[in-house]
C-alpha cells in the first residue's frame, strides 16, 4: 500500500470518507485540500452503470465548459485546399496541409493539445493511428473532431474556450477534468453543472439501472471527496 505524505494525511483528515457531500460543498472542499504548490487541475471520476464490453453501451461525447479549463489550448487542424483559409479564420495554432506535416508528427511531434480534421484528410491523418491514439490525440466523429470545412471556426473556437471529451473507460470508469484549485467554487460548479448534463444527454439507450453510480471530485494530488449522487444529477448551471 502506497505511503502518502504529510501534507496529504492533513489534508485528506478534512474529508469524511463516510460523507457524501454537496456539489458545492465539494468543490470547495477540492480547493481547501489542494495540496501542490503549482496550480493543480480539478477532476471528476465517476463510476459508470455500463458495461464497457458492449458496443451499445459506450459514452463518448464532449461538452463545452463554461469557465473553461485555465489553459491554453493549442489546436491542430488536418486540412486543405479551402479548408485552411477557415482553420486560420478560427484561430488554429498549427495547420498541418502538407505530407511534410504528417511526416513530422510521424516523427513524435504532438506540440498541441487537440487535433481536429477535415473529412477529406482523414486519409492522412489516418496514418498517424499510433502517436495520435495513445494521447487521445485521434481525430474522430463521435467526439466531434472530424468536421466539415464551414464548422472549423466553431470547433476550434469551442476548444480553445474548454471542450473537453469524455469517454467511458475499460474499467467503466469516465474521468474528467473541469477547471484549476484557482477557480471561484462557483465557476468550477457551473463546470461540473455543464459536464454533469452532458452525461445525461449521452446515455445509451441500452444503459439499464443505475446510469452513474458514483461521483467523485478531487486535485491533482489530492484526496478523493464523494458527492451526493442524487444532487449531483440534478446540478444545473448558476449562471
Amino acid at each position: 500500500m502506497a505511503k502518502h505524505g504529510k501534507k496529504y494525511l492533513a489534508a485528506s483528515a478534512k474529508v469524511n470518507l463516510g460523507q457524501s457531500y454537496t456539489p458545492e460543498e465539494a468543490v470547495a472542499l477540492a480547493k481547501e485540500t489542494s495540496i501542490t504548490k503549482f496550480d493543480g487541475t480539478v477532476e471528476v471520476h465517476l463510476r459508470m452503470g455500463l458495461d464497457p464490453r458492449q458496443a451499445d453501451q459506450q459514452v463518448r461525447d464532449v461538452v463545452v465548459l463554461p469557465h473553461g479549463l485555465g489553459k491554453t489550448v493549442r489546436v491542430l487542424v488536418f486540412a486543405q485546399g479551402e479548408a485552411v483559409a477557415k482553420a486560420q479564420e478560427g484561430g488554429a495554432d498549427i495547420i498541418a496541409d502538407s505530407d511534410e506535416w504528417i511526416a513530422k508528427i510521424q516523427g513524435g511531434f504532438t506540440g498541441f493539445d487537440v487535433a481536429i480534421s477535415t473529412p477529406d484528410m482523414m486519409s492522412k491523418a489516418g496514418r498517424l493511428g499510433r502517436v495520435l491514439g495513445p494521447r487521445g490525440l485521434m481525430p474522430n466523429p463521435k467526439a466531434g473532431t472530424v468536421v466539415p470545412a464551414e464548422d472549423l471556426p466553431r470547433v476550434i473556437q469551442e476548444a480553445k474556450a474548454g471542450r473537453v471529451e469524455f469517454r467511458l473507460d475499460k474499467t467503466a470508469n469516465i474521468h474528467v477534468p473541469i477547471g484549476k484549485v484557482s477557480f471561484s467554487a462557483e465557476n468550477l460548479y457551473n463546470n461540473l453543472a455543464a459536464l454533469m448534463d452532458a452525461l445525461k444527454k449521452a446515455r445509451p439507450a441500452a444503459a439499464k439501472g443505475s446510469y452513474i453510480r458514483k461521483v467523485t471530485v478531487s486535485t491533482t494530488m489530492g484526496p478523493g471527496i464523494i458527492v451526493d449522487l442524487n444532487q449531483a444529477q440534478s446540478m444545473s448551471g448558476k449562471e
